[in-house]
């Protein structure tokens, strides 16, 4: 199961990433997203679980806590976006 978090601080690592879930299963892989131009996290990571029971568990009981300060969000993981179907001339500027 793939898993969102959002509203992380800067601080936090993919390995506190990946040691805030461990308690609640197997933790196949932690990713903070890093900014390519400052390499600061921009907030929010990716946490992949092997069973799908307990990534249900860690998301029921980990949303809203208080991690570095901030109340974390955290959500099933939507497919990406593919890029090409998105529409640049409609935006209104």
């Amino acid at each position: 199961m793939n898993i969102y978090v959002s509203n992380l601080g800067y601080s936090v690592s993919d390995e506190d990433l990946k040691g805030l879930f461990a308690g609640h299963g197997a933790v196949s892989s932690a990713k903070v997203i890093m900014d390519k131009l400052t390499n600061q996290s921009r907030g929010f990571g990716f946490v992949e679980m092997a069973d799908d029971n307990a990534g249900q568990k860690a998301i029921k009981e980990l949303n809203g806590i208080m991690v570095d300060g901030r109340s974390i969000k955290v959500s099933e993981a939507r497919p990406k976006e593919n890029r090409s179907n998105r529409d640049f001339n409609s935006r209104r500027y």
